[in-house]
């Protein structure tokens, strides 16, 4: 069954209880108003049987009878004794209405408890002296005949309100899904054409209005990420020109190996290596960036200190060719995440220090409460620079003469987002670059907490 179907049926059938109920409601009550006019009649008709002396039967319909605690009947009106007329002529139980069926007629009966006086002997004209129940009977013909026109009158006024509660039903479905059916043809025409340009109207304040915004916002998060795809593919076929070119000329000197000199060798051989080495780290930075926030192992409770402390101790090895030095000054850190990949990011903020730090240099290293800061004594970064240092393959002019293809910072900041934490750059007073990495902090472990204590 289609939503279309479902939201006419609902709104049909909410409008048919509806309708139903107002019916339903309508005769009950009219039947409690006519037999609440008859049984007012029985009791006036009671009070003027007693105030005057009538002889047996009954004029007009109405019927009336005199019975006694016994079951003897003292005037005559052809009504049932049962044994609740006995018991309130004795008094025993309160006076009632009642439905009885009189030669194949149907009557509303009132048995009224007459005491051991009957109400006309008060004013002077005793006739009964002993206690009775007086029986006051009025047929139903009447009421019964106004409660079938009634109900004959409201079964077409439910057949009616049913078939325009269907129609309406029916126009309500086709107008409010109007703006659904819309959207979804908007939706088909995206999946069609992978065209993500394409926007709806804003529509109201309502629901829908809500969804054709949300859908928007949507159709941009996706522009965004094939524009951001599109331009990954643009730089990175960019930056494997450069190497890809070195590698084909050293390639194509390798045919004439045999005739370069034992020292000509050993360069190309090592150009080679070297150019390899750039591929490589190039597509483990491509890896690295297109994996995203995607979390590939679970997070677990780590001390950022000891990772920042391996990966300086690391960095140190690839400083002593030009006797740069680290420094570092930590303390304990516990975070949660992803250890291996906030390795990569410090091991790049490292790395990138290195590489802009001259010969025999000094590289401070701080962490201190989740940040971890990363000084170099270089030249700095420009100012106009600075806004850019995150952004994917951006190279400063200055480092385009440099090794590197310019995703390491831009991993950097995508590790921190992903982590729940921060990156920022500016220039060190006294000259230079900081990094700092900034990632949420928590509790200790128990177990490491009563280690340190028996330390």
């Amino acid at each position: 069954m289609t939503f279309r179907s479902r939201l006419v049926l609902v709104a049909a059938a909410a409008v048919i209880v509806a309708v139903l109920a107002a019916c339903a409601a309508s005769y009950f009550v009219a039947r409690h108003a006519l037999y609440g006019s008859v049984d007012a009649t029985l009791a006036n008709t009671a009070a003027t049987i007693n105030r005057n002396q009538i002889s047996e039967g009954g004029a007009g319909g109405i019927h009336y009878q005199f019975t006694s605690p016994n079951g003897v009947v003292i005037v005559a009106g052809g009504l049932p004794v049962t044994a609740d007329v006995r018991a309130v002529a004795g008094g025993k139980i309160p006076s009632f209405f009642t439905d009885i069926t009189l030669h194949g007629r149907d009557y509303r009966e009132l048995v009224h408890d007459n005491g051991t006086t009957p109400f006309f002997a008060r004013v002077g004209i005793p006739v009964l002296t002993t206690p009775a129940a007086l029986q006051v009977a009025l047929p139903l013909a009447g009421v019964e005949n106004q409660l079938q026109r009634l109900g004959i009158i409201l079964l077409v006024v439910a057949v009616v309100g049913i078939a325009v509660a269907l129609l309406l039903a029916w126009l309500v479905g086709r107008t409010a899904l109007i703006p659904l059916d819309e959207l979804t043809a908007a939706v088909e025409e995206v999946a069609e054409t992978t065209d993500t340009s394409k926007r709806l109207d804003a529509g109201g304040v309502d629901e829908l209005g809500r969804l054709r915004r949300a859908f928007n916002h949507l159709l941009a998060a996706l522009e965004r990420s094939q524009d951001a795809q599109r331009q990954l593919v643009l730089d990175a076929g960019h930056e494997l020109r450069t190497p890809l070119t070195s590698l084909r000329t050293n390639l194509e000197v390798v045919r004439r190996l045999d005739e370069l000199p034992s020292e000509d060798r050993a360069v190309l051989v090592d150009d080679l290596l070297t150019q390899m080495g750039e591929l490589t780290n190039l597509v483990a930075d491509l890896s690295e960036l297109a994996r995203g926030d995607q979390r590939q192992v679970s997070p677990s409770t780590y001390r950022l200190d000891q990772l920042v402390e391996d990966a300086v101790a690391v960095a140190t090895t690839h400083g002593r060719p030009r006797d740069v030095h680290f420094s570092l000054a930590a303390q304990p850190t516990w975070t949660n995440g992803q250890r291996e990949r906030v390795v990569r990011a410090v091991w790049n903020l490292l790395d990138n220090a290195l590489k802009w730090s001259p010969d025999g240099g000094l590289v401070e290293v701080t962490c201190r409460s989740g940040v971890v800061t990363v000084r170099d004594h270089g030249p700095g970064i420009a100012t106009d620079d600075l806004p850019h240092v995150f952004d994917r393959f951006y190279r400063a002019p200055a480092a385009r003469a440099l090794p590197g293809s310019g995703l390491g910072l831009a991993i950097v900041a995508q590790v921190a987002e992903a982590e729940g934490g921060r990156v920022t750059a500016g220039a060190a007073v006294g000259g230079g670059t900081w990094f700092a990495l900034e990632l949420p902090t928590v509790a200790a472990p128990p177990a490491e907490l009563e280690s340190a204590e028996e330390e």
